[in-house]
């Protein structure tokens, strides 16, 4: 973690106000620490659509587990990405239908390209791709993944 360095911000009263009831709403601990989540959460964005290299996501699947082949074919595809694939989690939510949460991996473009295959299949109801952390990454990681 890097040195922490105070800044000051200069805002309009009626925005502070906004921005402290977002704290308060948010069980925020402190206007600092919501500011870094907010810088974060741009950054992420921002490195997300600039086609990060080292890309944090979940998938979040609702589908119907009796549709035909389905199942077989969502763990196929992920088996076939299992240098993205991280880790999921199965769990019954009726009868019918089921919730698979992905833990993914990998380039920007790798994930959203395994995202739309896996959330375009017959029998999908959900998709939800959440992006957790992006970055462009140009140095090699010390530790394998």
């Amino acid at each position: 973690m890097s040195e922490l360095v105070r800044f000051s911000v200069s805002l309009e009263a009626d925005l502070l106000e906004r921005f402290d009831q977002f704290c308060k709403e948010g069980k925020l601990a402190t206007r600092s620490e919501a500011v870094r989540q907010l810088i974060r959460e741009r950054l992420t964005e921002q490195a997300w659509a600039a086609n990060a290299t080292d890309v944090a996501a979940s998938l979040t699947l609702v589908y119907d587990h009796h549709k035909t082949q389905l199942t077989d074919r969502l763990l196929d595809i992920q088996h076939k990405n299992a240098h993205t694939v991280i880790a999921s989690m199965h769990v019954h939510l009726t009868h019918d239908l089921c919730l698979e949460v992905i833990v993914l991996r990998g380039s920007a473009q790798e994930l959203q390209s395994l995202a739309a295959e896996l959330s375009g299949m017959k029998g999908i109801h959900q998709a939800q791709l959440v992006v957790a952390r992006a970055e462009n990454v140009s140095y090699p990681h010390p530790h394998k993944h």
